[in-house]
């Protein structure tokens, strides 16, 4: 399933990170250590 919208709440070391397909489906909805943040958006990406 393609990802069509990701939202991001910024914060210091834990992010959320929400993303939904066409539909308004909901395909992840993860907490993220600032540390692993990058990774996880490349797959996103890579995926798409």
């Amino acid at each position: 399933m393609t990802v069509k919208t990701v939202g991001l709440n910024l914060a210091k070391d834990v992010f959320h990170v929400h993303g939904i397909s066409e539909t308004g489906r909901e395909i992840f909805n993860k907490k993220i250590k600032r540390t692993k943040l990058l990774a996880f958006v490349a797959t996103i990406f890579v995926s798409c």
